[in-house]
């Protein structure tokens, strides 16, 4: 016997992030440090990277864990721990890009990188650990009307400018069915810019795919799937 999925809060934010993350990694690794734009496209990619999991961090220390301890007490103490050591390695991480900015050398540049790729590996695993045991405690206390309505406060707190930079992400990041779900629940309003912004961000059969899902039209020549 089947049961209906649970409402999970962690799955389409995570997706984002762990692009985002890889995306920025690769970015580092492959960066031309004697090309001044390289340079900078690639440091303003980590810089908004961090920005993103700052505000990850923020989000969950706010709406995650107060809704977690409310009912299971301590089970997130040691992830809340953990946040403060992401913190952290967040600031080192923004005076290592400013150094390598203000004098770009090989050896400071391989330093970020594997400082960063450092962190990306700790927050997959840390991202793990809330996707199995914080989820356990939240089904196991809540409803998901109650998450439904815990997850409406965390959108109601996020401004447009950050809301456009988490979708940029987080759209290319998910599969077709959570894609049509996310995009498919917005206003009208709401929809139909990021469909616009969406179609930079998806192949022709993926884009295909969500205007069929949405009842929108895809422009002429597409690829359909």
């Amino acid at each position: 016997m089947t049961h209906p999925a649970r409402l999970d809060l962690y799955a389409h934010i995570h997706k984002a992030l762990r692009l985002f993350m890889t995306d920025t990694l690769q970015q580092l690794g492959r960066m031309d440090i004697d090309d001044p734009l390289d340079l900078a496209t690639a440091l303003a990619q980590l810089d908004a990277l961090l920005d993103a999991a700052a505000h990850h961090v923020e989000k969950e220390n706010t709406y995650m864990h107060p809704a977690i301890e409310a009912r299971r007490a301590g089970a997130s103490a040691a992830i809340e721990a953990e946040h403060e050591e992401h913190l952290d390695a967040i600031a080192t991480l923004r005076a290592e890009g400013a150094a390598l900015r203000a004098m770009p050398s090989p050896a400071a540049a391989q330093r970020l990188y594997r400082r960063f790729a450092g962190f990306v590996a700790h927050n997959f695993e840390h991202m793990a650990v809330e996707e199995s045991r914080h989820n356990q405690a939240l089904w196991a206390a809540y409803t998901d009307a109650e998450l439904f309505e815990i997850h409406g406060r965390i959108l109601a707190s996020i401004g447009p400018r950050e809301m456009g930079d988490v979708l940029r992400w987080m759209i290319p990041a998910l599969s077709p069915a959570e894609r049509a779900l996310v995009v498919g629940g917005m206003p009208a309003a709401v929809q139909a810019p990021v469909l616009a912004s969406a179609r930079a961000w998806l192949n022709d059969t993926a884009w295909a795919k969500l205007c069929r899902a949405v009842g929108q039209p895809s422009a002429p020549g597409l690829v359909a799937a």
